[in-house]
């Protein structure tokens, strides 16, 4: 029975992990250290939120990329969305290295596929960051 709770947790912590990436302002990280603080499994709970959130990372680019340019009003209407912009606009791929930030990460995963960012740089730098980030959080709940 444990198990199936267990795999549907991972599960939720995948599909949540994704939508915080894309569609719903809500924090991944939260996500994860609400996840571990009720004791569930680190290992796991990593790789379903980096896998989430990279893939939510990654369908965010693609979106900016075939839909692009008509985006962008959408983008300038949120403080963040505008900052994106700008950042991806001044320093291009180097704009990414923010792209772990709440509020203004998801909008720059968005502006790199808008502004063409090579995508092999893309996943290494915003993939990288974002399970970086979440390995620091796990290790506090390792022991």
């Amino acid at each position: 029975m444990l198990d199936f709770i267990h795999d549907y947790g991972t599960i939720a912590l995948f599909i949540t992990s994704f939508i915080a990436a894309t569609i719903v302002p809500a924090s991944s990280a939260a996500i994860l250290l609400a996840a571990l603080a009720a004791k569930a499994s680190p290992i796991p709970a990593l790789i379903a939120c980096s896998a989430g959130n990279s893939l939510g990372c990654a369908v965010n680019y693609w979106m900016g990329y075939f839909i692009g340019k008509p985006l962008i009003p959408k983008l300038e209407k949120s403080k963040s969305g505008r900052k994106a912009l700008e950042y991806t606009t001044k320093y291009g791929t180097w704009s990414l290295f923010v792209s772990w930030t709440p509020f203004l990460g998801d909008p720059l995963t968005i502006a790199a596929g808008i502004f063409r960012v090579n995508f092999l740089k893309f996943s290494i730098i915003v993939y990288s960051l974002r399970i970086v980030g979440y390995i620091m959080i796990a290790l506090f709940f390792i022991k």
